[in-house]
């Protein structure tokens, strides 16, 4: 049931954002390089004021200013190269003072067949890709919900497919079945990709069809770009970051979050965002 009415008083209202932070490189210099561009990236996510943040492609240096840099914030994830601190988080940003975490219902999977294995690639792509989740339950209401974090392979096709199967499984077999669910993420794969509809609720082979916020509001608009490889371009179909949640659900905001003004990006990609509330 996808519900497009104004919230109740008594419904439930949480803000998402899933954001690709673009990893520390090397080759990024000037306005690009990662401590010039830290203070954008931190002034962007006080703007969308998220209560539940997804991130991709943060190194561990990374993670740690962001820490420093968002105290009322707690954070759960791991490189994916090791499973610990080597390689790219896909990590979860959730406000302290909001929400308890279930210690015993979180954790990480690589997006392999043999998705317990650290650093495992099976599918075709040449470099490890994971998976997060943790469970939260709002302090205020002690309403409970799981978020999934995931970062997609961007050459292989057949990886992005096995990818999404894999998390339908997941989603299917949490612990907390009767509670809602966000799947935040860089797919790298647009709307009409197979791999996408397949969660995205436009493929009716699997049941737990999740709903896609902005396509729902937004199914008109034809330039919906968030990867723009440091252009600031906003034209394109380029949409490539998304938010998705489980059903019923009313959809109070969709959107893709632009620099202020003449303010540089932060990343090479542009941050989406949904505020969604469950009756």
């Amino acid at each position: 049931m996808v519900l497009l009415t104004t919230a109740r008083a008594e419904d439930w209202s949480l803000s998402f954002v899933s954001y690709n932070i673009r990893y520390e490189a090397n080759e990024d210099t000037g306005w690009r390089a990662w401590p010039h561009r830290l203070h954008r990236l931190i002034g962007t996510i006080r703007r969308m004021n998220p209560d539940v943040m997804g991130v991709q492609e943060a190194l561990h240096s990374q993670v740690a200013d962001m820490r420093l840099s968002l105290p009322d914030y707690d954070f759960y994830g791991y490189g994916r190269d090791d499973g610990k601190t080597r390689g790219e988080y896909s990590g979860i940003f959730y406000r302290r003072a909001g929400f308890q975490a279930d210690p015993a219902d979180a954790g990480m999977f690589w997006l392999s067949a043999t998705p317990e294995v650290p650093g495992s690639k099976t599918w075709g792509n040449q470099i490890p890709r994971i998976a997060t989740w943790i469970h939260l339950r709002d302090r205020q209401n002690q309403r409970g919900f799981t978020v999934f974090n995931t970062h997609w392979d961007h050459r292989h096709q057949g990886s992005r497919v096995e990818a999404a199967a894999l998390i339908a499984r997941r989603i299917d077999t949490r612990k907390a079945l009767n509670e809602p669910l966000v799947l935040l993420g860089d797919f790298n794969a647009t709307e009409g990709n197979p791999a996408v509809d397949l969660l995205a609720g436009r493929n009716p082979s699997w049941s737990g069809a999740l709903l896609d916020p902005y396509q729902t509001l937004h199914a008109e608009v034809r330039s919906r770009r968030t990867l723009h490889f440091w252009e600031n371009n906003r034209d394109g179909w380029v949409k490539v970051d998304h938010i998705l949640v489980s059903r019923p659900a009313h959809i109070l905001k969709a959107e893709i979050i632009y620099p202020e003004g003449k303010e540089k990006p932060a990343s090479d990609h542009y941050p989406v965002s949904a505020t969604i509330a469950w009756p």
